[in-house]
């Protein structure tokens, strides 16, 4: 986890282009000479970088409690709750295996059984937590907005995370798998792994944050094979942090600015687009 968080201060870099349409001719002048035009994107990395949400011009404590409250009021939306409903489905779908799936990710082979034992502490709040201020705290020590900017959003997504899914667990109390107690929905791990990957997602795109879906997935099923979670426990999980991440990093897919400029022998339409 720790060469995620690196991985994201590093990838994290870049500033708006601003693009120099053709100068319009004014009459009785001479149209201006071509100029070279820059090399275009790829349409997949336009994609990618579309994706990318500006960055606040305060990145501080108090901005990030301040826009906490308000990303609570883009929890509803129409995506978000087809996300809640596919999960919750889903969830529904798999509920007669809850009592015999956990089983089968046992082994007989302690290097198997071993290799899930890091799942419990790369989910745990407290880890999440502390990797994400780390993530803040280095973009606000070398000055690097786009980074502390990431390392909020990470934060605000964990705790609205939490904030969702501790009343869920009091409210169903539905009994852990291993009967230690009776918070098991829904999954708290799954939740928190994967609102920090949908963030990711959202800051750098798809291809970027693969990694972090990947250790979700890990981690959700880390607590299936430690017999803590039953599995429409993790489904449901993986959606509220998936909604949650979408509430925090609520940017639009394009932005552009137009801006008319005097260029000698006409006028020029400064097309500005924000990375």
């Amino acid at each position: 986890m720790l060469l995620l968080a690196t991985l994201l201060t590093a990838t994290l870099s870049g500033d708006p282009q601003t693009v120099q349409a053709p100068a319009v001719p004014t009459p009785d002048a001479p149209a201006p000479a071509a100029e070279a035009q820059p090399p275009q994107a790829e349409p997949k990395d336009q994609k990618a970088e579309a994706k990318e949400p500006p960055t606040p011009p305060h990145t501080g404590i108090r901005t990030l409690f301040r826009d906490l409250a308000a990303d609570f009021a883009h929890l509803p939306s129409r995506r978000n709750f087809a996300v809640l409903a596919v999960g919750g489905g889903l969830a529904a779908a798999v509920h007669p295996w809850d009592d015999t799936f956990n089983g089968r990710l046992r082994s007989h082979y302690d290097v198997v059984n071993t290799s899930f034992s890091a799942g419990k502490y790369l989910g745990n709040t407290p880890e999440q937590i502390a990797l994400s201020l780390g993530t803040y705290a280095y973009g606000r020590i070398r000055q690097q907005p786009k980074v502390s900017h990431m390392g909020m959003d990470l934060l605000q997504a964990q705790m609205m995370s939490e904030i969702i899914v501790q009343p869920l667990k009091f409210a169903t109390s539905r009994e852990r798998p291993d009967h230690s107690n009776q918070l098991s929905f829904p999954s708290g791990h799954s939740a928190v792994t994967f609102a920090a990957a949908t963030v990711i997602e959202r800051h750098l795109g798809w291809r970027k944050s693969v990694v972090g879906y990947t250790i979700a997935s890990y981690v959700a099923a880390s607590r299936l094979h430690d017999n803590r979670h039953h599995l429409s426990d993790v489904i449901f999980g993986a959606a509220i942090g998936t909604v949650a991440g979408r509430a925090v990093v609520h940017h639009k897919a394009n932005e552009w600015a137009l801006m008319p400029a005097r260029v000698p022998g006409g006028v020029a339409l400064l097309v500005s687009h924000a990375r």
